[in-house]
């Protein structure tokens, strides 16, 4: 049975409140603690922690749920943590639609993740998409399930020069940079990328895949050359799980009563 607290985001039913209390439920019946503590950022329903992870995603975004389009990895985190501590807590439910964000913070985030398996169940349930670092931290958890139309992958990294300098020329601005080193311009987006800068920032970039397949590798026990070869594609529902990225083919709501059924509620 699904709770009040994942109606919204399932479009199934409304919870009405008043001054914070419940006054009315859905046709499911199910029943709500009203003395939830104060320091909790994640909904508890029948034991499952549902922490919510959704938009762009950030290293700091100093909230502890998503707010403004993005989801910060510190807020992820800490609602982990609680989760793992919180005695009345028995699984943990990763509520994901997010098509990335930055690299920064986020394999220490899964590598967190990963290393709390067995602790308590961790599923991943899409409630869309997990894409890039998404993705990256859905494969941390136990289980992953996207709905049909959902998606998985994209294990891979990427970045942009912008070059300004013809169209400043063009506009008669000159910009002359001032540094000390010979590579403290590189990248700049005054200046054209010169052959030996992208050289090293490809190299950053080729790291950080690497990175990531392995990590991908490593979490869901598939071959570095198999998520290697994806080429970062992205897969829609049964092909992720075809491929290994996901586990089953389930519907937010679905996935939700199958891990209430796991732990026997």
């Amino acid at each position: 049975m699904v709770m009040a607290a994942l109606a919204d985001r399932f479009g199934i039913t409304k919870l009405f409140r008043a001054n914070g209390d419940v006054l009315a439920m859905s046709e499911f019946g199910i029943d709500e603690d009203d003395d939830e503590p104060d320091y909790r950022y994640y909904d508890v329903v029948q034991g499952v922690a549902v922490i919510p992870i959704s938009g762009t995603l950030v290293q700091k975004s100093g909230y502890m749920r998503p707010t403004c389009g993005m989801t910060g990895y510190d807020g992820i985190r800490a609602n982990l943590s609680m989760a793992l501590d919180d005695s009345s807590v028995k699984a943990i439910m990763l509520d994901i639609d997010s098509g990335g964000g930055e690299v920064a913070g986020c394999f220490d985030l899964v590598d967190a993740i990963y290393s709390a398996r067995g602790k308590k169940p961790i599923w991943a349930v899409l409630s869309e998409a997990a894409y890039s670092a998404a993705y990256a931290i859905a494969s941390a958890a136990d289980r992953i399930t996207v709905p049909r139309t959902g998606g998985t992958g994209s294990v891979g990294v990427i970045c942009a020069h912008v070059d300004f300098s013809k169209a400043l020329a063009k506009d008669g601005i000159a910009v002359t940079m001032i540094h000390y080193g010979a590579r403290k311009a590189d990248g700049s987006e005054f200046m054209p990328l010169s052959d030996q800068a992208l050289a090293r920032f490809q190299a950053d970039v080729d790291e950080l895949g690497e990175l990531f397949v392995a990590t991908v590798a490593r979490n869901r026990k598939l071959s570095v050359a198999k998520v290697r070869g994806t080429q970062a594609s992205t897969y829609l529902g049964a092909a992720g799980v075809a491929i290994g990225f996901a586990d089953e083919v389930m519907s937010p709501d679905e996935a939700f009563r199958s891990l209430l059924a796991e732990l026997g509620d």
